[in-house]
């Protein structure tokens, strides 16, 4: 059975004047600039009628059409144990889990390995239903290939309760991070907004009109090529801590994506980026008081330390 494609159109703001039709699209219909290059490639953007090409300049009252691309299909959560995932705390309203490298927080388009949802539900767990289906009890996540500590909400109080706090701050999210060469100052904050990478749509970088994005950082120990930092998130933003730690030239150690040096990661044997999350604080949502878990660093995070310090001596 086919489907007549939705079209959507727009005027063209006078403040987008001159501005090439896919960041124009990005801008106005929320796409990210390449998916908004792939849809004028593809012959889906109209500008006054006339088939627009990615890299044409748009006038302010112009008339944008665009095919909106088709609904992805729903998202489904597969009940699948998680090798290596640890509870750490369960009780009435949340569970506290160490989340493994590799592993997801929830189903997304793409994705077909491991999720914390999928593991909990293998594992007989019972969920908030707030939330979207695929994303229910999540009230905050973790890179795939970033390990550490997760709160997930059981309840439904727990869920509208830890959402709050982590949307005003009020948890308190600590990292360690090994990061290549020795920060100046030694401690920190940096202070740059986070968007979209404008060139590679599965990267985020520091633009000028990305979210406020804070990260506060201390040393711990100075090593020869790398420095063991104490990371405080200020805001919540997608790989913030790489992203900033790359921006401010120490990227963490093993993190390609971000500009590390692949020679030293291959050394301490690292596929993934040095980054942990050791500790999380917060109000529980049951009666207020203020309870803080903490995590071991895994082994392979282990091993390069150790590697990184005998090195050093």
């Amino acid at each position: 059975m086919s489907t007549i494609p939705e079209i959507r159109a727009l005027h063209v703001p006078d403040g987008l004047e001159g501005e090439r039709v896919d960041a124009a699209i990005a801008r106005m219909f929320g796409f990210s600039r390449t998916k908004a290059a792939e849809l004028a490639a593809a012959g889906k953007v109209q500008l006054d009628g006339a088939e627009a090409g990615k890299s044409d300049r748009v006038t302010g009252g112009a008339w944008l059409e665009v095919e909106m691309p088709a609904a992805p299909a729903p998202v489904q959560v597969v009940a699948e144990p998680v090798e290596g995932m640890e509870i750490v705390h369960d009780d009435e309203d949340i569970v506290v889990i160490v989340k493994p490298v590799g592993v997801a927080a929830h189903p997304s388009p793409g994705w077909t390995g491991p999720t914390v949802i999928g593991g909990l539900a293998a594992a007989g767990y019972r969920i908030s239903t707030s939330g979207a289906a695929e994303r229910q009890g999540i009230v905050h996540r973790l890179d795939v290939g970033t390990s550490g500590l997760m709160v997930v909400a059981k309840s439904e109080r727990a869920y509208s309760h830890m959402k709050h706090q982590f949307r005003e701050r009020i948890t308190d999210k600590r990292y360690h991070a090994l990061v290549q060469g020795h920060p100046d100052p030694m401690s920190g904050t940096i202070d740059a907004p986070i968007g979209r990478h404008p060139n590679h749509d599965y990267k985020w970088a520091v633009t000028a009109d990305g979210k406020p994005s804070v990260t506060h950082y201390d040393l711990i120990e100075a090593f020869r090529a790398a420095s063991l930092l104490d990371i405080k998130l200020e805001t919540g933003r997608t790989h913030q801590i790489r992203v900033h730690m790359s921006a401010h030239r120490h990227p963490c150690v093993g993190d390609l994506t971000y500009g590390a040096d692949p020679t030293l990661a291959k050394r301490l044997k690292l596929t993934r980026q040095w980054l942990h999350a050791v500790r999380l604080g917060f109000e529980h949502p049951a009666d207020g008081q203020w309870v803080e878990f903490e995590s071991a660093y895994p082994d392979d995070l282990q091993f390069a330390l150790d590697k990184v310090r005998a090195d050093s001596a």
